[in-house]
C-alpha cells in the first residue's frame, strides 16, 4: 500500500471531454473554437493559482489538437502551428527572447497560441516586451471549481477508470485529500490501482487506508 501511495502521479492522458468546465465557460468556449477552426482570435493567456487545473487543461487541448491530427510545439520558445507553453513566470532571460520571437512569429503567420502563468500578464516577472504579448490576445483567469463541481470532476474521471464513486467516498476525499483537482485525481487512480491490485471493492473504509498510510 505504502508503495503504491508513493507511486501517486497526475492523470497520464488529460482529456477535454473530462474536463469540468465550472465558471471557465467562456474559457472552454474560446479554446473549442480554436481547436475547430472558428476562433477569430488565436492567442490566449490563463493565469490562476497553483492547483486550479491550468496545466491539465493546456495538456488536454493539446492532445485534442493531436488527435485531429494537428502538430503541437511545447514550450513557448520555438514557432509552430499550435504552441503551447506552460509556468512562464519561471522563464529565464534565454527563454524569455526564445518566446519573444516565437510568440511574434505564431501571430505574423496565423497559428494557434496557449500559454498558462500563476499570475495575470501584467504582473509577470518577465521583460515588459514579453508581457505586452501576453496581454495582446485573449487573458483569462482560471477560476476553481467549488466542491460540487469537483464530485462532478471525481465522478466523471471515476466512470473513465471503470467504476461508479460512491458519493461518501467522493466527500472524504474533498475534506482528507489536497483540494486541487490534480491531486484529488491522483488519489483517484491510487484508489483504482489498490483495489485492482487487492480485489477490494472502492469504498469508504479503503479511502480511509490509503490516505491514513500516507501520513
Amino acid at each position: 500500500m505504502r508503495q503504491l501511495l508513493l507511486d501517486i502521479r497526475p492523470p497520464a492522458r488529460p482529456d477535454l471531454a473530462r474536463f469540468v468546465a465550472g465558471r471557465n465557460v467562456e474559457l472552454m468556449a474560446q479554446l473549442n473554437a480554436m481547436l475547430d477552426g472558428t476562433a477569430t482570435e488565436r492567442m490566449v493567456y490563463v493565469w490562476g493559482a497553483p492547483g486550479s487545473g491550468k496545466s491539465y487543461l493546456l495538456a488536454a487541448w493539446a492532445a485534442a489538437c493531436e488527435t485531429r491530427g494537428r502538430s503541437v510545439q511545447w514550450g513557448g520558445v520555438e514557432a509552430g502551428e499550435i504552441v503551447v507553453a506552460d509556468a512562464v513566470e519561471s522563464w529565464n532571460e534565454a527563454r524569455q527572447l526564445a518566446g519573444f520571437a516565437a510568440y511574434n512569429q505564431v501571430r505574423e503567420r496565423s497559428g494557434l497560441w496557449l500559454a498558462a502563468g500563476s499570475v495575470a500578464p501584467a504582473e509577470l516577472p518577465l521583460m515588459p516586451e514579453l508581457k505586452t504579448r501576453f496581454g495582446w490576445g485573449l487573458v483569462f483567469q482560471m477560476q476553481p471549481l467549488n466542491d460540487a463541481e469537483k464530485q462532478t470532476a471525481l465522478r466523471q474521471h471515476a466512470e473513465s477508470l471503470g467504476f461508479q464513486l460512491d458519493p461518501q467516498v467522493a466527500d472524504y476525499l474533498l475534506t482528507r485529500a489536497a483540494r486541487d483537482m490534480q491531486s484529488l485525481l491522483a488519489v483517484l487512480e491510487a484508489l483504482d490501482r489498490v483495489s485492482l491490485e487487492t480485489r477490494r471493492p472502492i469504498t469508504l473504509p479503503l479511502a480511509r487506508q490509503l490516505l491514513n498510510q500516507s501520513v
